[in-house]
């Protein structure tokens, strides 16, 4: 504290910020896609992209897959049917596979594999085989599961991540003391003043989405940070406190081995829908259908409230009776489904999910100019110690900033390629996407970190730039619905993912256009200089 409080904060938000800034720029990368991971799902399948989003009455639609998995899925425990919304045109099926007869027939370990269909609400009809993805499911798993590394550490890593993050807005906002005047204030072709005006504009742009975002990441992984209060009343049974927590049915409860019809579960659509005041019915899950025992429960579709703690219906998957409703919960449980509904943000309208990417993508700019900025500052420093060279520890971080931010974009963009070009039927295809994408990474960022400069800059922004730009071209011809036809038809999610993809792209290729222009300009003002 000798040099004063603000030059304390000061050191404070430079380094907190620096030393995880590659992860926080994965975070939001992953994180701000993620607004969005339904529509680059239904991109990424385009066998999907045929079915017309027409509006159809949920009874219809839950009596068409009803019916399908009477059909293909009599066996099984437990069905899953997701119904159709404005951001999926289609109902999605999905069943465990039925248990094996005798116990010598039983898998010994491992994950049983799930089936699924896709389904035309309008027709009944089966989507022809949509091709196997992760979608954007990688990228919502990926901002904070990571990949390639225990769930557990990569969730600690996170958090830890995420705190400093905090830690660098707060100290940021104390040392900036001029930082919403000099959100207005933007000088081009200024250097270290340049970056810095581009560092205090996208942080005060959306600093209340990044204070929120960052300290709500938190609070929804709180339960594996702060453990001692389930363990205490718990007993260390978290099973418990999570079925306490979620309500439902009874998870253990067995087959009776009785058979018995399953009722109809459009009128129990109905009676929900009813219930919660006109709200739709989002998901629906059988427990044992065809059994004495069966239960049906319904949650509400995202979209109604802030809170990510929907409200569920247990019915008698029998006679049809209501069993129990979770309609309220308590005002701690309530707080942390509103803090978990503002972070994944799925109660958002299409503007409102809008304004959020948008204030994802000013945290990228945030992170990355942020890491850039250290950069910028410290290479005069450097140059005049070491007579005009570079030292190892900034040629380190200006290859890291080089593979972590021009070098995931890379990968990005060859994940989406990936997905088009790989044959259909190949084996764990999803996997061979994901590693596509990390194989594109690690090769960027080993050429970044051999090659820290400014042309490599150029060609990976160029590189990144022209995938994303060429998407929209890609999809039509890879089986898609392109971009006029998709317009015509309706079929927004996938009209805006290309048009979002095509305006990222441009950016990309202005930017490494820039930064030949900068260069050009640097080599004139020397010359000036010299002579």
């Amino acid at each position: 504290m000798k040099e004063g409080f603000r030059q304390s904060m000061a050191w404070l938000h430079t380094w907190s910020g620096l030393l995880v800034g590659w992860v926080l720029f994965l975070v939001f990368a992953g994180g701000t896609a993620s607004y969005f991971r339904n529509e680059i799902t239904l991109w990424m399948k385009p066998e999907l992209h045929q079915v017309a989003p027409v509006k159809v009455e949920q009874g219809v639609a839950i009596d068409h897959a009803q019916q399908l998995l009477q059909r293909r899925a009599d066996a099984s425990p437990r069905w899953f049917i997701s119904l159709p919304s404005e951001r999926e045109p289609t109902v999605r099926a999905t069943w465990a596979p039925a248990p094996s007869p005798t116990p010598e027939q039983a898998k010994p370990r491992g994950r049983r594999r799930f089936e699924s269909a896709s389904i035309d609400p309008a027709t009944g009809q089966e989507v022809s085989a949509a091709r196997e993805t992760r979608g954007g499911e990688f990228f919502y798993r990926l901002h904070f599961d990571l990949h390639y590394m225990p769930v557990i550490w990569a969730r600690w890593i996170v958090g830890i991540c995420a705190m400093c993050m905090l830690v660098a807005i707060i100290s940021g906002i104390v040392t900036h003391k001029r930082i919403f005047k000099d959100f207005f204030t933007f000088r081009p072709n200024k250097g270290q003043r340049s970056w810095l005006d581009a560092h205090n504009a996208t942080a005060v742009l959306a600093l209340p989405y990044h204070l929120m975002i960052t300290y709500t990441g938190l609070v929804t992984l709180m339960f594996l940070y702060l453990p001692s209060g389930i363990d205490k009343v718990y007993a260390g049974k978290t099973d418990a406190f999570y079925a306490d927590l979620n309500g439902g049915p009874d998870a253990d409860v067995k087959a009776s081995g009785k058979a018995a019809p399953l009722t109809a579960l459009a009128p129990l659509v109905a009676q929900a829908s009813q219930h919660w005041g006109g709200a739709s019915v989002g998901r629906v899950v059988v427990d044992h259908p065809g059994d004495s025992v069966a239960t049906v429960t319904l949650t509400q579709q995202e979209g109604h409230a802030i809170s990510s703690s929907l409200p569920t219906l247990t019915f008698n998957g029998v006679t049809g009776a209501l069993l129990t409703e979770t309609d309220k919960s308590g005002a701690a449980v309530e707080t942390r489904g509103v803090m978990y509904g503002l972070h994944i943000g799925r109660f958002a309208s299409p503007l409102l999910r809008a304004l959020f990417f948008l204030s994802g993508l000013a945290g990228c700019a945030m992170v990355a100019t942020g890491v850039l900025l250290w950069a910028v500052k410290e290479r005069p420093k450097h140059l005049k110690a070491r007579a005009g060279r570079i030292g190892f520890g900034l040629r380190l971080v200006d290859g890291l900033n080089l593979g972590g931010i021009a070098g995931l974009l890379i990968a990005f963009g060859v994940y989406f390629w990936a997905n088009r070009l790989l044959p259909v039927g190949l084996a764990q295809r999803p996997e061979l996407e994901i590693q596509c994408f990390f194989t594109a990474w690690g090769i960027a960022a080993v050429l970044a970190l051999a090659f820290p400069l400014r042309w490599m800059w150029r060609i990976q922004l160029a590189i990144a730039g022209l995938l994303l730009v060429l998407l929209p071209v890609l999809n039509p011809l890879s089986g898609g619905a392109g971009l006029f036809t998709s317009v015509a038809a309706g079929l927004w999610p996938v009209a805006g993912f290309d048009l979002v993809t095509l305006l990222l792209g441009c950016g990309l290729l202005f930017a490494c256009k820039r930064l030949g222009g900068a260069k050009a300009a640097a080599k004139v003002k020397m010359a000036k200089v010299a002579a």
